[in-house]
C-alpha cells in the first residue's frame, strides 16, 4: 500500500507530549456500526487494535463504542466525556455535519481529537487526521473510467453517505473525466449500502435505456448495482467500477471478470493506524499532530494478487 504523510514532526513545538504520563489515560473510540462491508472490516480492525494496545500499554484504557446512526454516536461521545473523562477521542464520524459540534465540544474539554476518514464540516478541530486519499480515490477512478471508455460513453454514478469525503471523491472523479467525452446521466446517493444501491440502480435502469458503465464508487454498492443489472436482464452495461478492496471484488479482478475489470483501494485498517498513533501520542514524546494520508491504488489483473487477502473480514 502506498503511504504518504504530511504534517507529522514538522515543528519542535509538536514534539511536546500531549498529556502528563503519571497516571492512567483513557482513549475513547467512536465508530459507525458494521452497516456494510467496509464498516465491518473497520470494526474488526478497531477491536483488534484496542485489544493489542491494551496489552502493549497498561497505562492506557480504551472505550470502544459503535453507533448505527449519528444520534447514537453523539450520545456515545457525550457519555465518554461525562462518565469516563476521556483524554483522547478517536472518531470516525457517521456523518460530518451532525458530529462536528459534539466533537468540537470534546476538543474544548481539553481532550486530544483524532478524526478518521470522514472529515468534520469545520476545519481545524482535530489534532490528527487519518484517512485515505479521497481526492486521489476519485481521480484514480475517473482516470480508469476515461481509459476504459476511450471514445466516451454514458455512465451513472452512485455516491456514498453525504460527507466531506464523498464530496472530495466526486470532485476528483469529475475532474479526471473532464474532456473525455463521458456523459454522467445521473448521480444519486447509495449510502455505501448494497440494498440502497440496488434500488438506485433499478431507478437508473428504468430511466436510461443505454448505460455504458457505472461508477459505483464502493464495492458494497457495486454488489447492489450488479444485482440490479442482473435482475433487469440488461446487457448494455460494459462494466462496474467499485472501490475499497473487498476481497470478493479483488478476486473477480484477478479472474479477469469483464464486469469488474478493476478496483481502487481504500483500506478499512486505517482505523487501527489512527488508534495506534493516538496511543503513541499519549505515552511518549513522539510528535503525532497533522495528517496521515493513505494513497489509493488502482487494482488490475496484473497486481490484484498483491491486494487479495482471503482471510480478511472484508
Amino acid at each position: 500500500m502506498k503511504h504518504f504523510v504530511s504534517g507529522l514532526a514538522v515543528a519542535a513545538a509538536l514534539a511536546a507530549p500531549a498529556f502528563a504520563q503519571d497516571d492512567t489515560k483513557v482513549i475513547g473510540v467512536s465508530i459507525p456500526a458494521a452497516t456494510h462491508g467496509w464498516a465491518g472490516g473497520m470494526n474488526y480492525f478497531a477491536q483488534e487494535a484496542v485489544e493489542r494496545l491494551e496489552e502493549v500499554y497498561p497505562q492506557l484504557d480504551f472505550v470502544l463504542a459503535t453507533a448505527s446512526d449519528p444520534s447514537k454516536q453523539v450520545n456515545d461521545i457525550e457519555d465518554m466525556v461525562a462518565t469516563r473523562d476521556i483524554d483522547a477521542l478517536v472518531v470516525l464520524p457517521f456523518e460530518s455535519e451532525p458530529l462536528t459540534g459534539p466533537v468540537q465540544n470534546v476538543k474544548q474539554s481539553g481532550a486530544w481529537v483524532t478524526v478518521v476518514d470522514r472529515g468534520l464540516s469545520v476545519d481545524g478541530i482535530e489534532d490528527l487526521y487519518v484517512a485515505g486519499d479521497n481526492p486521489g480515490f476519485g481521480r484514480v477512478s475517473g482516470e480508469f473510467m476515461a481509459q476504459a471508455l476511450p471514445d466516451g460513453g454514458k455512465i451513472v454514478v452512485l455516491r456514498g453517505i453525504p460527507t466531506s469525503i464523498d464530496n472530495e471523491r466526486v470532485e476528483g472523479f469529475q475532474q479526471a473525466i473532464e474532456g473525455s467525452g463521458i456523459e454522467v446521466l445521473g448521480m444519486e446517493h447509495g449510502n455505501w449500502n448494497r440494498d440502497d444501491a440496488f434500488t438506485v440502480m433499478q431507478d437508473f435502469l428504468s430511466k436510461y435505456p443505454q448505460i455504458d458503465a457505472v461508477w459505483a464508487s464502493d464495492d458494497d454498492m457495486a454488489v447492489g448495482v450488479l444485482g440490479a443489472i442482473d435482475a433487469a436482464g440488461r446487457d448494455d452495461v460494459k462494466f462496474v467500477l467499485g472501490g475499497a478492496g473487498m476481497k470478493e471484488m479483488i478476486k473477480r479482478v484477478m479472474d479477469n471478470d469483464s464486469m469488474i475489470p478493476a478496483d481502487v483501494t481504500y483500506p478499512p485498517s486505517m482505523i487501527a493506524t489512527a488508534i495506534e498513533v493516538t496511543a503513541v501520542g499519549l505515552v511518549s514524546n513522539a510528535p503525532v499532530s497533522g495528517d496521515f494520508i493513505i494513497g489509493s491504488v488502482l487494482v488490475t489483473p496484473e497486481n490484484a494478487e498483491d491486494f487479495y487477502f482471503p482471510d480478511s473480514p472484508f
